[in-house]
């Protein structure tokens, strides 16, 4: 089996659904695995740590995770379009794996939520891209083939899976929602391997 690294912060657990789903989509591709890893929450105080191993959830990423992934999604909820802090701070950390090519020529994709409708959703899936681009990654979205993405009333964007959360931060995911996530996952994972295959 090849592995597709699917990497998320997630607050109140919408980014976590989104992530879930993607990974369910990517193991619907014979002969693909999801190896799903969250990061940790980052403190304003300097002393604060979290501990080596989260509480519940996946665990938290590694280098290791980058340089044997196929592919890479990437999600994050909405911070004033923009990703949030945590998973800032681990790409920002990622100056070795970007000088050793880590993840150049690999496929990616990005998934977000945000809390209403116009949230930001599509600025912060593009604020997650620009890194993957300086890695040299490979970006896919969504096509339109997917009727989904023609029908939702709620999350969902050629840029990449999203879901409105609503100001309760609901994380339950709309049918449509769900459809474009497990979609992107498949689309992630057949690509990763078909660009596998020729290396």
């Amino acid at each position: 089996m090849q592995e597709i690294l699917v990497l998320y912060y997630s607050r109140r657990g919408s980014v976590r659904a989104l992530a879930e789903q993607i990974a369910a989509g990517i193991h619907e591709v014979p002969g693909a695995a999801a190896r799903v890893r969250t990061v940790p929450k980052v403190s304003a105080v300097c002393e604060a740590t979290e501990d080596d191993i989260p509480a519940d959830g996946p665990p938290y990423v590694e280098l290791r995770d980058l340089e044997e992934c196929i592919g890479l999604a990437l999600g994050s909820p909405t911070r004033f379009g923009n990703m949030a802090a945590p998973l800032k701070y681990f790409v920002d950390g990622l100056a070795g794996a970007w000088v050793n090519g880590v993840l150049e020529g690999k496929p990616a994709c990005v998934f977000t939520s945000s809390g209403s409708m116009h949230g930001g959703q599509e600025s912060t899936l593009l604020s997650m891209m620009l890194p993957l681009l300086h890695h040299g990654m490979l970006l896919l979205g969504i096509p339109y083939s997917e009727n989904a993405l023609d029908a939702t009333r709620s999350g969902g964007t050629p840029y990449g899976a999203t879901h409105v959360a609503g100001r309760d931060g609901q994380p339950v995911l709309s049918a449509e929602e769900l459809l474009l996530a497990r979609a992107q996952g498949r689309r992630l994972a057949d690509a990763a391997l078909r660009l596998a295959r020729r290396r």
